[in-house]
């Protein structure tokens, strides 16, 4: 089952229709979908790859390929932390993340070309890691948060200690006064599974029955027959020579039936399957968080110029 994510992203452009995700089990099978992506129309310039082993020009932004830069590469896709963890754990595993900026109108071409391209399952895939021992957090999470405390905590520190004194104390005066309302969103997670249709079972086996076949035989036999005569024997004639030894053998045969078996091969049972591929259309809704900032604060008057 493959496994592709749809997010509308709020860091996104005017004419964005939301960022695709997918997963590849290499940094090659990414690269052949980008190219089939490019192939289809999709411009290059949407499309990111973040990976171990990928090339700095993969993607349009510069991070270090380790876990904290790996992680806080995926943030800046405005992806959830839940997400951010499975992804990250699997590009730290060798898997190659791909995202595409997707316009109006082609979300769905993306969709079904990157299912052509045998995308991962990343739920199954983290299912099967958690099993493993994997604990759900990826060490770049620890890294990325130390890096932005400590980045954070020294801007503070040279604000409060550094000439503008007074613009330290409004800062902190309004993050006092802070409300922070969470913009929440949905997925869009499109996958494949392989269900059952039934089977065909061709078993061959031996059976046996009786045959007969009629066949004709010759046969010989030899006659002794002793006839008696009374004649003068013709030796003047040279036709025989009395009272010489003479010996006739005379054979005789036989016919006999025998019995030959040869196998023949008389049909042909061929079992194959054909398969045919369609493009289904999966249609949903997913909500998001809209803002509205109505600012009803009334300007005061302006006093008029003395004369």
């Amino acid at each position: 089952m493959s496994d592709t994510r749809t997010q509308t992203s709020m860091g996104a452009a005017a004419g964005d229709a939301g960022t695709i995700v997918a997963m590849f089990e290499t940094y090659d099978r990414a690269l052949a979908a980008r190219d089939v992506l490019v192939s289809a129309g999709i411009d290059r310039s949407r499309i990111e790859i973040l990976a171990q082993s990928g090339t700095a020009q993969d993607a349009s932004f510069h991070y270090e390929r380790n876990d904290e830069g790996i992680w806080g590469a995926i943030k800046r896709l405005f992806m959830p932390d839940e997400d951010t963890h499975v992804y990250a754990e699997g590009i730290r595993r060798g898997y190659a993340m791909l995202v595409v900026r997707a316009g109006d109108g082609d979300q769905e071409q993306i969709i079904n070309l990157l299912e052509s391209q045998d995308a991962v399952d990343v739920e199954t895939h983290a299912t099967n890691w958690r099993q493993s021992g994997w604990s759900g957090v990826h060490e770049g999470h620890t890294a990325w948060q130390g890096q932005r405390s400590s980045s954070t905590g020294g801007m503070t520190s040279a604000a409060a200690t550094g000439a503008s004194a007074g613009f330290a104390a409004t800062g902190a005066a309004g993050r006092g006064q802070e409300e922070v309302i969470p913009v929440y969103e949905e997925q869009l997670r499109v996958g494949k599974r392989e269900v059952g249709r039934g089977s065909v079972r061709v078993r061959s086996y031996v059976v046996e029955q009786p045959v007969q076949e009629q066949v004709h035989l010759r046969e010989e036999r030899v006659h002794v027959e002793r006839r008696p005569v009374d004649r003068p024997a013709d030796i003047a004639a040279g036709t025989a020579e009395p009272f010489r030894e003479r010996t006739i053998e005379v054979a005789a045969t036989a016919e006999e039936a025998v019995v030959g078996k040869e196998a023949r091969v008389k049909e042909e049972i061929v079992v194959g399957k054909d398969a045919e591929e369609r493009t289904e259309t999966v249609s949903d809704t997913v909500r998001r968080t809209e803002v509205e900032i109505d600012d009803d604060r009334r300007t005061p008057p302006t006093t008029p110029p003395k004369r």
